[in-house]
């Protein structure tokens, strides 16, 4: 059960200081500051998640990081639908707070949908946000699986390695996608926005559940394959 609360907050620390932030600061390509804040924000949180609950439950809070985990044999199917229904959770505990945050504050929130993922940035493409959502989630779970390979040898340096990455794939992702690579990080603002009044982003919802997922799965067996080819 431990490992589930640790899930729990650590999602809805990601979701409170990534989300909360883009809704602050925007995530505009042209304005630059806004975009690498909210970049960094999303990397820095899994940094400190990593060293806070990594020792409880691995610091996934993302249902597409705990597939890859499951399908390179690191946890059981148990695990894996209590850390999925608790990263969910999580999410929409952190967008509860933001709604708090900004509403009981009067903050204008930039992106107009709780840090929603959204479709704009590729002309409203679920494909090309499909592709892109896909590319990123499976550079990021290949980092996060083979920098946490007992082989790595990373040791205490693996958070640190893999909340740069997410800031990495959120550089590129922003401004096409929002970057989600979480479909739990995605769900929780969607249906707060909606309860909200915006319902816009539940239209495209499935490509931030779906192509991460695929993603990951495919990071996983990739990993899978070249870890026994080297062997």
């Amino acid at each position: 059960m431990k490992k589930y609360v640790a899930e729990f907050i650590g999602t809805a620390v990601l979701v409170t200081f990534g989300c909360g932030t883009a809704m602050l600061v925007g995530c505009d390509a042209s304005k630059g500051t806004g975009y690498l804040l909210t970049a960094l924000a999303f990397g820095l949180s899994i940094v400190a998640e990593a060293y806070c609950i990594g020792n409880i439950s691995g610091c996934h809070v993302n249902p597409a990081v705990s597939l890859g985990v499951l399908i390179s044999g690191g946890m059981s199917v148990k695990d894996f639908v209590g850390y999925v229904i608790s990263q969910v959770l999580g999410a929409l505990f952190g967008s509860f707070l933001l709604m708090g945050i900004f509403g009981l504050g009067h903050v204008t929130d930039q992106t107009g949908a709780f840090g929603s993922n959204g479709l704009a940035g590729v002309g409203g493409s679920a494909a090309a946000g499909f592709l892109v959502e896909f590319i990123l989630t499976f550079v990021f779970v290949l980092t996060v699986i083979g920098v946490t390979s007992k082989k790595a040898g990373h040791g205490s340096f693996g958070g640190l390695v893999i909340g740069l990455t997410l800031t990495f794939v959120h550089i590129l992702g922003i401004g096409l996608t929002g970057t989600s690579v979480n479909p739990a990080r995605s769900i929780g603002p969607a249906i707060v926005s909606a309860i909200n009044g915006n319902a816009a982003p539940l239209s495209c919802l499935w490509v931030f559940i779906v192509a991460p997922l695929l993603g990951g799965s495919v990071a996983a067996l990739c990993y899978r394959w070249l870890e026994a080819e080297n062997r």
